[in-house]
């Protein structure tokens, strides 16, 4: 892993000097992809499977969300979906190829499977699909005909429709969030991955947002380069005032480089309690939410009107990592961390 590290490290700046070009065009990231294919990015040694450390991993996708959130995004939906075939008994495939992670539903003509012998046959589809039309494979849920949520591993390229959604989102443009529709499509019934309901089962369900928690760190170390930079080119730098908001803003940065590494290895711990590895996952998620956010208003009040100018990475990111931050149900997910941890005080967390 070292080696995968070290080669991705380097990556990074020219990650950075593409990102504004990508987003401007809303373009797919194939190079980035194929250089963390060939970097052994996209077979990473997982923390479920026994043979690799959750502190590897984090820095793996702290360092793809710090070249360019969108890069982040994908490769952490990726690992996702490798985590989920791990978990429930299916090798993955070690040939490098990338697959999505497509679980949400439209309000209608949400994707539902039909078997019949040895063939499922689909019909609706999924939304807020990152990377649409350009991943290998996805990890997609369905609704089977007794109403059970299944997961299903596809090879894409089986007649799948892929359109962009009706209204673009803010951010992550270069993710290329669409919408894809598998209806008139058909599998083996090989492409069935563990038992009904498996999706929702914790911990897995839940204690995997540190993962995404990480690619949002990448995002706020990214931006304090960025922004610091910028005021120093400025010569807004030396004021006390735009210092002390830095300074903050560093606080808030290791803040969530403390929590994804403390929750990592929490969530990954297969002997830790099923509560403590949920909740500490929701508590690491709000905490790096609070801590970018805070950071991203620290960082515009300090560059005024230049921190909106499109066409600059502090712009860049801070849509990207608003949009990214955005994940369902945060009040839900810190109440029920708060009333674990509290009800749980012996719990070593």
């Amino acid at each position: 892993m070292d080696m995968v590290l070290a080669a991705v490290r380097e990556m990074v700046p020219w990650m950075q000097q593409r990102s504004i070009a990508l987003d401007r065009n809303a373009e797919f990231p194939a190079a980035e992809i194929g250089r963390l294919r060939r970097a052994g990015a996209l077979s990473p040694a997982l923390p479920v499977s026994g043979s690799g450390d959750p502190d590897d991993l984090a820095a793996l996708l702290i360092l793809a969300g710090q070249g360019n959130l969108s890069v982040g995004r994908i490769l952490e939906a990726h690992v996702n979906a490798l985590h989920a075939i791990a978990r429930y008994g299916r090798p993955a495939d070690d040939d490098g190829r990338l697959c999505a992670l497509w679980v949400t539903d439209p309000p209608s003509g949400g994707l539902s499977m039909r078997r019949q012998g040895n063939r499922i046959f689909l019909d609706g589809g999924k939304q807020f699909c990152s990377g649409a039309g350009y991943t290998d494979g996805a990890l997609v849920t369905a609704r089977d005909e007794n109403g059970d949520t299944r997961m299903l591993v596809l090879r894409l390229g089986m007649g799948e429709t892929a359109t962009p959604l009706p209204s673009p989102l803010q951010g992550m443009r270069a993710a290329v969030t669409g919408a894809v529709d598998f209806s008139g499509c058909e599998t083996s019934a090989a492409a069935l991955l563990g038992d009904p309901g498996d999706y929702l089962r914790e911990p897995d369900f839940s204690a995997g947002a540190w993962r995404g928690s990480a690619v949002a760190l990448g995002g706020l170390i990214a931006l304090l380069e960025h922004g610091v930079a910028q005021l120093r080119q400025t010569g807004r730098f030396d004021n006390p005032h735009t210092q002390a908001r830095c300074g903050l803003a560093i606080i808030a940065r290791e803040t969530c480089r403390l929590w994804v590494h403390a929750v990592a290895r929490i969530a990954e711990d297969a002997a830790a309690p099923v509560g403590a590895r949920v909740a500490m996952a929701g508590l690491g998620r709000i905490a790096v939410e609070t801590a970018c956010l805070d950071a991203i208003r620290l960082l515009q009040r300090s560059l005024g009107l230049p921190a909106f100018r499109q066409g600059s990475p502090v712009e860049l990111i801070c849509r990207d990592l608003s949009t990214y931050l955005r994940q369902p149900a945060p009040d839900e997910v810190l109440v029920e961390a708060a009333k674990w941890v509290a009800d749980h005080p012996e719990a070593r967390t």
